[in-house]
């Protein structure tokens, strides 16, 4: 499975690499990351048919995490990417109009990754299916 990491915060990338490790060494799912919505859009037009789940911070400097979530579902069709959004702050404006906007879920900040893997997870069987 090919995940793409939408942040700002650089150290994002070893936390994830970290918290992966296992997934990742046995092969089960691959990581990319973009430091803001422009370099993730980027990335969706260069490798469109790879990026399966995209997991994608809120609050960013220049293109919000709302913003890109609204070029990733009307510019990416086939296949759908899902998109959890994340963010610090669990406040129900930010998760209404995430989901408005067609967000599959929604996570804050700090995350639980035990639960982000029981997710990520779930999806791969459902895609299966």
């Amino acid at each position: 499975m090919k995940i793409l990491v939408v942040d700002d915060e650089h150290d994002v990338k070893t936390l994830f690499q970290q918290r992966f490790r296992k997934e990742i060494k046995n092969g089960e799912m691959y990581f990319d990351f973009a430091f803001s919505g422009e370099e993730a859009l980027a990335y969706l037009k260069q490798n469109q048919k790879e990026a399966v789940f995209i997991l994608s911070d809120i609050n960013m400097p220049g293109m919000s995490g709302l913003e890109l979530l609204e070029h990733i579902k009307q510019e990416f069709q086939k296949p759908v990417p899902i998109v959890i959004m994340i963010t610090a702050y669990g406040d129900g404006e930010n998760y209404k109009t995430a989901k408005k906007l067609g967000a599959d879920d929604f996570l804050t900040k700090p995350v639980d990754f035990k639960m982000l893997k029981e997710k990520l997870r779930n999806v791969e069987i459902s895609k299966k299916h």
